[in-house]
């Protein structure tokens, strides 16, 4: 089987190393370059033609966001993992409207880098634990503004991530939909609300025919997008 092909973007040429470092002992999993700031990285990303990059949310000359969205419009089947160690809602709002496939703290970096890579390579979106935690808490507590109205909400409505409620879901179908949004197994989710695995899953095909979804990346996508502007109380 093929390596998995990464490229890292890191201005601290001492953690470039050690995650290079890391990477390497990992099974299956290919460093193929490393730049030290973001335009370093859009002039190579082309030529190195990696299946994931991992960026520093801050770089000198471009930083990891602006790199992320030129990344993201230019060649949309690159993964971005971003590194970070802002925990606010205003960076992770930007980080999801530059459309990375994963927000990692560097503080958990030591324990969930694997995780991370093998949730985004799978096709899922990876989020650090306290930020799960913190949207899990604000979408099962919060009063949304005002209902959703698939048919009419435009894309910069989505774009500017509007507080909205999905509109006919039950409590126990937005908690399933949370769980799944957060990267969770069937399994999982069915042990954390403590129900079976066929409910679980009976739940999420309920919820994709109510809101007309038929991916679960567009599930998720569609989960955070809902009110991820106000993702924080």
């Amino acid at each position: 089987m093929e390596p998995y092909r990464i490229l890292l973007a890191e201005d601290h040429l001492l953690f470039r190393e050690f995650l290079k470092k890391s990477l390497g002992e990992i099974s299956g999993i290919e460093v193929v370059g490393e730049v030290g700031d973001g335009l370093q990285l859009l002039n190579i990303i082309k030529e190195l033609k990696p299946q994931m990059a991992i960026l520093d949310i801050e770089m000198p000359i471009l930083s990891g966001l602006e790199a992320a969205r030129t990344i993201k419009k230019a060649y949309p089947e690159i993964k971005i993992l971003l590194l970070t160690m802002y925990k606010d809602k205003d960076h992770f709002i930007m980080a999801l409207k530059a459309k990375v496939d994963g927000y990692l703290l560097k503080e958990n970096l030591f324990k969930d880098l694997i995780t991370a890579i093998e949730m985004i390579r799978n096709g899922n979106l990876y989020i650090s634990d306290i930020l799960s935690r913190k949207m899990v808490g604000y979408i099962l507590h919060k009063t949304w503004s005002k209902p959703l109205d698939l048919e009419n909400l435009s894309e910069k409505e989505a774009e500017r991530g509007e507080s909205v409620v999905v509109k006919n879901l039950s409590q126990r179908e937005i908690e399933v939909l949370t769980y799944f949004a957060q990267g969770k197994s069937l399994q999982e989710i069915s042990e954390i609300l403590d129900i079976s695995w066929s409910t679980v899953r009976n739940h999420i095909a309920k919820i994709k025919k109510k809101l007309a979804i038929k991916k679960n990346i567009d599930l998720i996508k569609y989960a955070l997008k809902q009110g991820y502007a106000s993702i924080f109380p």
